[in-house]
């Protein structure tokens, strides 16, 4: 039971962090070079600082706490950065990252996703570093659909083809 359960929880994360990746995707095909690094006003980051801080953020919790590697995030310098990266570039290393991510969780054991860690100062089970980097993933997904809605004045597309109006079933 404990590996159904296991295996249930790790494969609907790995859906939702590919949903993510999509819809990132998407959003940033909308944009210009020039539009990744726009801070809309001085307190909103910018697409680009949101790619990196994604990275950074799933990076400390997945594949360095989950993952036990060393933790090497330098999260200032996400905010700090306004340039350097092609948005093909970012979108590389945001795909890179969440297949990384995506490994770490995928072999996890059930003794790794039930260990208490401590991550960024708060403690967490393997269970919860999952629940927070797919949550956060979201969290700025819907940041920057919103941001490139705004910015293009164009709904996205997201779920072209599907019936979102269809009721639930067994």
């Amino acid at each position: 039971m404990e590996e159904k359960l296991r295996e249930e929880f790790v494969q609907n994360s790995l859906y939702r962090l590919d949903e993510n990746t999509r819809m990132n995707s998407i959003s940033l095909a909308q944009l210009s070079e020039k539009d990744i690094w726009k801070r809309p006003n001085e307190s909103l980051n910018s697409i680009g600082n949101l790619i990196l801080h994604i990275c950074g953020n799933m990076t400390q919790y997945v594949i360095s706490s989950l993952g036990g590697t060393e933790d090497i995030r330098e999260r200032d310098i996400e905010f700090g950065t306004t340039t350097g990266y092609t948005k093909k570039e970012l979108l590389q290393k945001l795909i890179e990252t969440v297949e990384m991510a995506k490994r770490v969780i995928n072999d996890a054991k059930v003794d790794q996703l039930v260990r208490k860690r401590e991550v960024q100062g708060f403690y967490f089970s393997g269970i919860g570093v999952v629940l927070h980097a797919v949550e956060h993933y979201s969290y700025h997904t819907g940041q920057i659909a919103f941001w490139v809605k705004q910015v293009k004045n164009m709904d996205l597309g997201f779920y072209d083809g599907q019936d979102l109006n269809a009721k639930n079933s067994d």
